[in-house]
């Protein structure tokens, strides 16, 4: 291996790409645009004047679209970091659009889609994803687009989010001719005894590779809710996938029932177990498939089983709350998202 090699090897090769941010301080991204905006007598920096910490976050109104970026390609967006308050994790709804198209290729709950499942804040040491306290969201998944990016973030309460922080940084540069786009959708389900299985994904059409899976699942009965397996149909699969795990604790990278543990690695992570007073148990799950992604030509549809044990030592059929949200990269068009269930069916609680 020669000197440039290892993860970082390429950091040293000098680009053609020129960097840009958009924070509530430059909203547009442009050259010389931050840290412009005017104190008022009652602002935290009345007493500095112009060019300090005078607008680091907005208020999003009641039932509001907010635009918080809108770019001109090509590009990439190299990470997005946002704060907020826990009421918009599931109140919110995080989309992304490239180059015009009129549908989202990102349509996610803010929260769900930065790995905080549930309406909950917890922290995730992930790669392409992390939550540090005290509720600081990244994300690190290269975004490509040709033309335009947009990226809106929607308040669906009735009243107003204050101390909304964001920052979007992304480089101005080719796109490589090869670069799909990404995408993420969320869906919510309750499995049912006759047919316990939950849908991740399905009218995925196109070529690409699967990235990714979050899964928040709230468990409706007690016991040992994690022997269903994950399954990716590929391609014209019809009723056997090509691609079948043997569980879900196996999937997400653990064994035997976690252990009753929790943990966090680079790609996978079992960072919220959660079981208190008054409450059923609810549970956080993520892996990433960055070192292998799951390579698709034509469709992709991908489930997950809600299984336990009887105490006669057969599978249970359960009745399980769980919402997933699915990453991945694909040639545009893609196909259409189902309607995103409204505020009220989005809690298990």
């Amino acid at each position: 291996m020669n000197g440039m090699g290892g993860w970082l090897g390429g950091l040293a090769l000098l680009g053609t790409g020129e960097t840009r941010s958009i924070s509530a301080e430059n909203p547009d991204g442009s050259r010389q645009g931050g840290a412009r905006a005017v104190p008022d007598a009652g602002n935290a920096g009345s007493e500095l004047g112009v060019g300090w910490k005078i607008r680091p976050c907005i208020d999003l109104p009641a039932g509001s679209t907010t635009t918080l970026a809108d770019l001109k390609g090509p590009g990439v967006i190299q990470h997005i970091w946002i704060t907020v308050d826990t009421k918009l994790y599931r109140d919110g709804v995080l989309r992304l659009y490239w180059d015009g198209e009129a549908s989202p290729s990102v349509e996610v709950p803010l929260g769900d889609f930065f790995l905080n499942g549930h309406g909950l804040r917890y922290d995730v040491n992930a790669l392409p994803m992390c939550v540090n306290p005290a509720g600081g969201f990244n994300c690190y998944f290269p975004m490509p687009f040709r033309k335009g990016a947009r990226v809106t973030i929607e308040n669906q309460r009735n009243d107003v989010v204050g101390g909304f922080f964001y920052q979007i940084t992304y480089s101005l540069e080719p796109v490589p001719e090869g670069a799909a786009s990404f995408h993420a959708q969320w869906r919510r389900s309750l499995t049912s005894r006759e047919h316990p299985e939950h849908l991740l994904l399905e009218g995925v059409r196109g070529r690409g590779h699967y990235v990714g899976t979050h899964l928040a699942w709230t468990q409706m009965s007690n016991g040992w809710w994690g022997e269903g397996e994950m399954k990716f149909f590929l391609d014209g699969d019809g009723a056997h996938p090509t691609i079948c795990g043997t569980g879900t604790e196996d999937y997400f990278g653990g064994a035997w029932c976690f252990d009753g543990r929790t943990y966090a690695t680079p790609f996978l992570g079992y960072p919220l177990y959660r079981k208190e007073a008054g409450e059923v148990p609810r549970h956080g799950l993520y892996r990433f498939h960055v070192p292998d992604p799951i390579r698709f030509t034509a469709d992709l549809t991908v489930t997950v089983q809600a299984l336990g044990w009887r105490p006669s030592g057969k599978y249970q059929p359960l009745t399980d709350d769980i919402a997933s949200t699915a990453y991945w990269y694909q040639t545009e068009p893609h196909g259409a998202f189902p309607v995103l269930p409204v505020l009220r069916d989005r809690y298990s609680r």
